[in-house]
Formats: structure tokens, C-alpha cells, sequence
């Protein structure tokens, strides 16, 4: 680890003096915010006399330009931009780069930007020491139960991602999802969805404990806490009850994991090298995907203006999300609290509100797949895995 993350010296990098910007979408969640802050503090040994900002697109303090207007006054010439998000969705592809496009044209600002965290050697190594703490407690309860271990063939392993309208983006959580699957040796591999998308996790887990596995270990494969994990968990515990046979292991989402920092902190590095290339050959408005040809060339835009700034934060729950503020995944109108009642349909791990209004997105062609995302509001039925 410390070969890893040995401190990375910027201050000679052409183009002025340097700083670094860590772009957020924002949450009203409390928690989330907070852990994204220290990850982004946590960044900051790392690049030693570089200062480090970050800011929110929504919901959060600072908001994206907070954080570059306090660059430019630490004496900033070149900024070096990273999304801190897993995959490259609408946010990262459109709604980041609008406002830091936006921002240099109108202050002369050099922002040279970086690609998502993405799937990284790194990334799957931090996954895999959640999923392995998440093994070593289940067997370490089931030890003490007095019950016979659980081989790693006769467990199943589900991950969960955020879901988006961009197939791209949850393809790549496929893919980690096969990695996991592959480097443990689980008996079985499923890849869930906690919204926009199909299979989600309610109705997915009906249809994965019809393969017989002894335990199932749900990990999501996200970056910090929110309404999201916690309906991943409050969804699991539906189906475990249906199905009492069957172990479920909850695994901890990623964090601030030292192989997620050095993974941010290789993105900056590439920015430095001009080695930041996000992968367009099956980006949606780049290539004619399958199913998704009429978002082509759509303009790049943010759709946050509405809502920048905004720090309405959640109150319903002292520290970790209970998901009070959403039960079934139905946001609690405005007026109850005070959330908005909003139904967000596009992808990211740390967004964790459902918007209802329009921010000019295409709608989504598969909106009203069985499995989902509408059905979302609907428990599943639990005769279904009756069949």
C-alpha cells in the first residue's frame, strides 16, 4: 500500500501554478456528503503543495464554481478536473463538463479535465477487500452459530450498481461484476441495479434465489452512503424473509478506501500526461448503440441549474441513511418534510433522490421493463419467485 500511494509532487507541471478540482454531483444526505469531502481531503497528502478543492453540481455546498473560485484565489492557473464518480454517465459526460466549459470561457481559466474512476485494477481490488470482510463476518457467524461453513461455490454474489439511462455505464458494472465473480471464485455472479435501469434489486433477488445458492452476498458497488444503499439493504431484507433458507451477507459500499484515493490520484496523474480519454466507442451520444441512435450528437448541457446550491439537507436520520425520506422508493412530497418530490432518472452512484421533473434528458426506451425502473414504486409480488 505505501508503494501506492507514495505522495505525488505536481508543482513542476507545465502551465502555471497547479490545482486540483474534485467534481461531485452533490446529495442531500449528510453522510454522503460528508464522506465525499473526506475523500477529497484525503486526496490532499497525496499531492503534496498542490491545493485540492471539490464542489457539488447539486443539493451541496460549495457548488463546482465555489470550489474554483477558491483555486484561482490560492494563485491557480491550471486546474485539473476529475469527476468522482465510478463510471461516466450523463453527469460525467455532459453536465460536469458544461459548467467547467462555462466557467473557463467566462474567467480565462485553463481546466483540463479527467475521466471517471472507471474499471481499474485498483477499484476492483477495494471492491474485493469489501466483499472479503463481508465473507469473513458471515463465516465468522456462522462458525458461532455452530452451522457448516459455507464453501465460496455454493455462494452467490450479486452487485449492485447505481443504474442509468446510459448503457455504457452499467455495462461497466457488469464487467466488475465478472471480475469479482472470477478472482473469488464465487459459485455465481448476478449484476442488480438500485434505479433507471433493469433488473432491480427487489424483483433481481427474486430471481437469483431460484438457483439454489446457500448465501448470497449483496455488495454495492458504490462510492458513499445515501437513500440508494439503504433501499438496497431495506430491499434485500424483503426477499431474506421470504427466504429464510438462505443466508444474505450485506458487504459495505466502497468508501474512502486507500485503493479508491490512489485510484483518484492516478486520473489526476493522467491529466498531467494528457492520457484522460474517456471510451467513446459505446457512449450513446457518440456511437449509434443499439436502442439508444436518437441521442446521438446531443448537445453537452448541464440540467442542474435549478437546483445548484441548493443545501435543503435531510434531517430524517441522524447518521446512517434509513431511506426514511423514501419508503418504496416514493419520495416524500414536499409539504410532509422537507424533500422535494422529485423522480432524478439518470445515473450516478452517489444521486440519491428521485426527481420528477424534466432536466431534458431522452427518456429512457426500456422505462417499462417488468423489472424495472418504474415498477420501483411497486413491491414485487412474492409469489413471483413461486413459479
Amino acid at each position: 500500500m505505501t508503494d501506492t500511494l507514495h505522495p505525488l509532487d505536481l508543482r513542476a507541471v507545465e502551465g502555471g501554478p497547479l490545482g486540483v478540482m474534485i467534481c461531485g454531483h452533490g446529495s442531500r444526505n449528510r453522510q454522503a456528503v460528508a464522506e465525499f469531502a473526506r475523500l477529497a481531503e484525503g486526496l490532499a497528502p497525496l499531492l503534496p503543495g498542490v491545493p485540492v478543492e471539490y464542489g457539488y453540481l447539486e443539493f451541496a455546498r460549495p457548488i463546482l464554481r465555489d470550489g474554483l473560485d477558491r483555486l484561482r484565489q490560492q494563485g491557480v492557473q491550471r486546474v485539473l478536473a476529475v469527476p468522482g464518480m465510478l463510471f461516466a454517465a450523463g453527469h460525467a459526460k455532459n453536465d460536469i463538463p458544461s459548467v467547467l466549459n462555462t466557467y473557463a470561457a467566462e474567467t480565462g481559466l485553463r481546466i483540463d479535465y479527467g475521466r471517471e474512476l472507471g474499471v481499474d485494477l485498483k477499484m476492483i481490488q477495494a471492491a474485493g477487500a469489501r466483499i472479503r470482510e463481508a465473507l469473513e463476518r458471515s463465516d465468522a457467524d456462522t462458525a458461532a452459530a455452530g452451522l457448516p461453513p459455507v464453501p465460496l461455490a455454493d455462494t452467490l454474489l450479486v452487485v449492485v450498481g447505481r443504474g442509468s439511462s446510459d448503457p455504457d455505464a452499467n455495462s461497466n458494472v457488469a464487467k466488475v461484476t465478472r471480475m469479482l465473480v472470477e478472482g473469488f471464485g464465487f459459485g455465481w455472479g448476478e449484476t442488480l441495479y438500485s434505479g433507471v435501469t433493469f433488473p432491480l434489486v427487489e424483483p433481481g433477488l427474486r430471481h437469483v434465489v431460484r438457483l439454489g445458492f446457500r448465501r448470497v452476498l449483496v455488495f454495492p458497488y458504490f462510492l458513499f452512503s445515501g437513500v440508494l444503499v439503504s433501499r438496497i439493504r431495506q430491499h434485500t431484507q424483503l426477499v431474506a424473509a421470504d427466504h429464510p433458507g438462505v443466508q444474505f451477507v450485506d458487504a459495505a459500499y466502497l468508501g474512502d478506501h486507500p485503493f479508491v484515493l490512489a485510484t483518484f490520484r492516478e486520473r489526476v496523474e493522467e491529466v498531467v500526461r494528457g492520457e484522460a480519454q474517456m471510451n467513446c466507442s459505446l457512449c450513446k451520444y457518440r456511437a449509434q448503440v443499439l436502442g439508444f441512435e436518437t441521442e446521438v450528437g446531443a448537445p453537452q448541457r448541464s440540467h442542474h441549474h435549478h437546483v445548484e446550491g441548493l443545501i435543503e439537507g435531510c434531517t430524517l436520520c441522524e447518521n446512517e441513511c434509513t431511506g426514511a425520506c423514501q419508503p418504496d422508493g416514493i419520495p416524500i412530497p414536499l409539504g410532509h418534510h422537507h424533500h422535494h418530490d422529485h423522480d432524478h432518472s439518470h445515473g450516478h452512484d452517489h444521486h440519491d433522490h428521485d426527481h420528477h421533473h424534466d432536466h431534458g434528458h431522452a427518456p429512457y426506451p426500456h422505462a417499462d421493463h417488468p423489472l424495472g425502473p418504474r415498477t420501483l414504486v411497486k413491491p414485487a409480488s412474492k409469489a413471483e419467485d413461486k413459479g
